[in-house]
């Protein structure tokens, strides 16, 4: 079985050693590693609860903007009023959309990041990053965590550090 740990860029040497000494012989053993080493990243983590974008050097946040934009769910309802709700539904996130693209062009210098990160629903993400004005973002090296809570402060951060880290993939042997 595989399983991948990450690790911080600045403990990662001394990690190795441990495990490397731990492990002369097995049974886990190192398969793989991914590093994301992109000096200044821009951030766009977004769901129908909120948003989050940022400018990041290094491990520091230069700039960000954190915030919550109201998409109504779905409904129960049937007939006139789902197709209603349905409409409304769509325009609160066409809304939410242009916001976020635009606190992303004043949060991130164009120009300057190396590397994207990008986290939340799919479909919200590549629909902000298919703003023309964002196109010099597409084509950047990428780190994505689909897998993230409504962004909030915490959430940025806690993916920000995931994003820097060293992917490590272990197999962990026989019968494990």
């Amino acid at each position: 079985m595989t399983r991948v740990v990450e690790v911080s860029p600045e403990r990662y040497p001394a990690w190795r050693e441990r495990f490397d000494t731990a492990n002369p012989d097995g049974p886990q053993r190192v398969v793989g590693i991914s590093r994301f080493e992109a000096p200044h990243l821009a951030v766009l983590l977004i769901r129908r609860g909120g948003y989050a974008v940022a400018h990041v050097s290094g491990s520091a946040l230069v700039a960000h903007k954190v915030g919550t934009r109201h998409v109504q769910s779905r409904t129960a309802a049937g007939g006139w009023s789902q197709q209603r709700f349905a409409r409304r539904r769509g325009n609160q996130a066409d809304e939410l959309v242009r916001a976020v693209a635009e606190h992303l062009l004043r949060t991130v210098p164009d120009g300057i990041p190396d590397g994207l990160v990008v986290g939340g629903d799919k479909t919200l993400v590549r629909d902000v990053l298919s703003d023309p004005r964002l196109a010099t973002l597409r084509d950047l090296a990428r780190r994505e965590f689909y897998d993230i809570a409504d962004p909030r402060r915490a959430v940025l951060d806690e993916v920000v550090r995931r994003a820097r880290a060293v992917q490590v993939s272990i197999d962990d042997g026989p019968g494990a």
